[in-house]
């Protein structure tokens, strides 16, 4: 068993175009999001507060599409210096030191436009233009030409122009700016740019979630919503939101049970657990729901269905002894695969990405995920972790994954609405609540309070926890 943690992966990034009419962002998931990556011969706004990323985001994409016959060209306004901007891009990994100068251009026009007036930015790209013939131009800021504007219709003027320009040449331009939602309806350049992205940043706790959302995009069928990204030393990561898979008209439910690893359980289950079916396990700190769900996991190890735990509760050495323990085979144990996040950085689009990653590679048919509280405080929208779990349940379903959720709570909180469980247990198909009682002798107890398509056995059964798992009495 070899726990890891979930990271950016070589094959969600690429340096090539993703087709004759799309420029690749350097990531391959943002290029989902866009539906292929933006349209060549736009003209695009990248906007967002300082600190999000779009300067980053930028330059990504100009390293990942930049060519010696057709350059790129990145223009500074009133921003951040020159050497600034070029000193930080040398440390990410897409940033290429024999490209600079020749397929990468950088220069800054600050000085111009402060001298003569932004009427004098038309004239130099035309300059540029013609002497470069770049397949791209930034200019970075472009929100800071208002504020060397002297009135609002020289402004749309130069929008006007600057849009005849581009559209004239085979180019594509990004204009970065640190612009408003308000700004969406009072700037010109927003009604002539054909593609609108916002990148963002809220705080939580102790750390910052970042998104990526496409306000507008031309010609393209992209996903909405608010993406989740992170800043990595290769550039923007994005993490695609999930949304529910679309049921083939073919589908069926999975035939046939699985084992929970508990014998006596999988009596009160009518023979088990459905294939396929989705299992809540909900009750107080130590009531035994990791160890219930390691079982379970374990089990389809032995009947040869490889199995994944994601788990934020355990440390990753204190997991690999119980499992060894309740294995009781080595050999089961190392096949268990685990996917381990820190519950004060997890991400929970993140998670979602490299599970899905994890069972198209390597065939998992059995998921644990322990626990949905975590989940639950990893973002500022309690709304993004009903979503995701409808969604996620809804495929794990569709490709007759059987998995079991953990939940800790007590039981007059899993049917509230106020509680995070809540719509998890009416979205799973399986709901079993265990319980600790009893003050000089504690008694733990289980109880099987709903099943879908199953004659349950619905009594309060006593349960012992010992070396090798769970028992019941």
């Amino acid at each position: 068993m070899t726990p890891t943690s979930p990271k950016p992966h070589d094959e969600d990034r690429t340096d090539a175009p993703t087709g004759p009419d799309r420029l690749t962002t350097g990531n391959r998931a943002a290029d989902d999001v866009l539906g292929g990556g933006f349209p060549a011969r736009t003209i695009n706004i990248v906007m967002g507060q300082p600190g999000t990323g779009k300067t980053i985001f930028v330059e990504q994409i100009l390293f990942a599409n930049a060519k010696p016959d057709r350059p790129v060209v990145y223009l500074t306004t009133l921003s951040e210096p020159l050497a600034k901007v070029v000193r930080f891009v040398q440390g990410f990994g897409f940033y290429d030191e024999d490209r600079m100068g020749t397929s990468v251009i950088y220069q800054d026009i600050g000085a111009v436009l402060v001298e003569d007036g932004i009427s004098a930015l038309v004239p130099f790209l035309k300059d540029v233009i013609k002497t470069a013939t770049p397949a791209m131009i930034v200019i970075d800021s472009f929100k800071a030409l208002h504020d060397l504007s002297d009135s609002v219709v020289e402004f749309r003027h130069l929008v006007h122009d600057l849009t005849g320009l581009l559209t004239a040449y085979d180019t594509t331009a990004f204009l970065i700016g640190e612009y408003h939602q308000e700004d969406l309806q009072r700037y010109p350049e927003f009604a002539v740019a054909d593609g609108v992205v916002e990148l963002s940043r809220r705080p939580l706790g102790t750390r910052d979630e970042r998104y990526f959302r496409v306000l507008k995009l031309r010609g393209s069928h992209y996903m909405e919503g608010s993406h989740a990204f992170q800043i990595t030393s290769q550039g923007l990561d994005i993490h695609p939101r999930l949304v529910t898979p679309v049921i083939p008209e073919e589908y069926e439910l999975p035939e046939g049970r699985v084992s929970t690893g508990v014998p006596d359980l999988d009596a009160m289950l009518d023979g088990g657990l459905r294939r396929g079916s989705a299992t809540l396990v909900a009750g107080p700190s130590g009531s035994g729901k990791t160890t219930l769900a390691l079982q379970f996991a374990l089990e389809g190890i032995r009947q040869g269905e490889p199995s994944l735990c994601v788990n934020f509760q355990e440390n990753p050495t204190q997991l690999a002894r119980t499992v060894a323990q309740l294995a009781g085979d080595r050999a089961v144990a190392d096949k268990l695969d685990v996917l381990y996040s820190s519950p004060v950085e997890l991400q929970i689009d993140s998670i979602i990405r490299e599970l899905f990653r994890r069972i198209e590679t390597r065939g998992i048919r059995r998921i644990v995920l322990d626990a949905v509280g975590d989940l639950a405080a990893s973002t500022s929208e309690p709304h993004r972790v009903h979503d995701y779990l409808y969604a996620l349940i809804q495929h794990l379903a569709v490709h007759g994954i059987t998995s079991v959720f953990t939940f800790e709570s007590v039981e007059q909180s899993i049917t509230g609405g106020a509680s995070h469980a809540g719509p998890i247990s009416y979205m799973s198909d399986n709901l079993l609540l265990l319980d600790m009682r009893g003050e000089d002798t504690v008694r733990r107890t289980i109880r099987v309070l709903k099943t879908r398509g199953s004659a349950h056995d619905p009594k309060v059964r006593e349960m012992a926890i010992g070396p090798e798992g769970i028992r019941l009495a």
